[in-house]
C-alpha cells in the first residue's frame, strides 16, 4: 500500500480532539510508511493532516481545482501540488493516486467524496478499501443510518462490510492494510433488485 487518500474538512471543528487526531493520522500515516493524498488545501483539518506528514518527511500529493486554488486555499509549500480544471477531475485524480480512502470529519464536500468512493466499491468499480475515522464519535449517527439502511433493505449487508470503522487513526490503517476485497455477484444483485413496470 503506497498511499492512502484522505478526506476531511476544511474547518477545523469545535473540539480540540478533531485537531489532535489529524496529527496523529497523519503521524500514523508516516510511520507506516504510507504516502498520503488529499484535497490540496491548507486550511482546517485537511491541512493539519497534510502539514503533518509533509513536516515528518513523507509524500504528500495534494489535488486542488484551479477555483479554489485561485481563492488562496492551496498548500503552497507542498512539492506536488496538482491544479486540475473541476471537482469531477479532482475527485477521479485523487482515486486514481490512491490505495484506499479514510473519511475524518468534515462537512458535505467530505461525506460527498466518501459516499462516491463507497458506491464505487458497491457496484465494482475499484476494490479499494474505504474507511471512517470515527472521532468523538462524530460518524456514529450516520453508520447507524447505514445500519437503519440495512434493516429497511436498501443496503445489503454485504455492501455494509465494505465501511471500515475505527476511532483510532493506528488501528484504522491496521484495518484498512488486512482488508481482503469482498467477492461480489454484482450481476445477481442487480438482477435482485425490483423493477418497476
Amino acid at each position: 500500500m503506497k498511499r492512502l487518500c484522505v478526506f476531511c474538512g476544511a474547518g477545523i471543528g469545535v473540539k480540540d480532539e478533531y485537531r489532535a487526531q489529524a496529527k496523529k493520522l497523519g503521524e500514523s500515516l508516516f510511520e507506516s510508511g504510507i504516502g498520503l493524498v488529499y484535497g490540496g488545501g491548507g486550511l482546517g483539518l485537511m491541512g493539519v493532516v497534510a502539514k503533518t506528514v509533509h513536516d515528518l518527511g513523507g509524500e504528500v500529493i495534494g489535488v486542488i481545482p484551479k477555483a479554489l486554488f485561485d481563492r488562496e486555499a492551496g498548500y503552497e509549500a507542498l512539492k506536488d501540488l496538482r491544479i486540475v480544471n473541476s471537482m469531477h477531475e479532482r475527485k477521479a485524480l485523487m482515486a486514481e493516486l490512491s490505495d484506499g480512502f479514510i473519511a475524518m470529519p468534515g462537512g458535505f464536500g467530505t461525506l460527498e467524496e466518501f459516499f462516491e468512493v463507497l458506491t464505487w466499491a458497491q457496484l465494482g468499480f475499484h476494490q479499494k478499501p474505504v474507511g471512517i475515522l470515527n472521532v468523538q464519535n462524530f460518524y456514529s449517527p450516520l453508520l447507524a443510518a447505514m445500519d437503519h439502511g440495512v434493516n429497511e433493505g436498501f443496503i445489503k449487508s454485504d455492501h455494509r462490510k465494505l465501511v471500515l470503522e475505527s476511532a483510532d487513526p493506528k488501528a484504522l490503517i491496521q484495518l484498512i492494510q488486512d482488508f481482503k476485497p469482498i467477492d461480489f455477484d454484482h450481476a445477481k444483485w442487480i438482477g435482485s433488485l425490483t423493477k418497476v413496470t
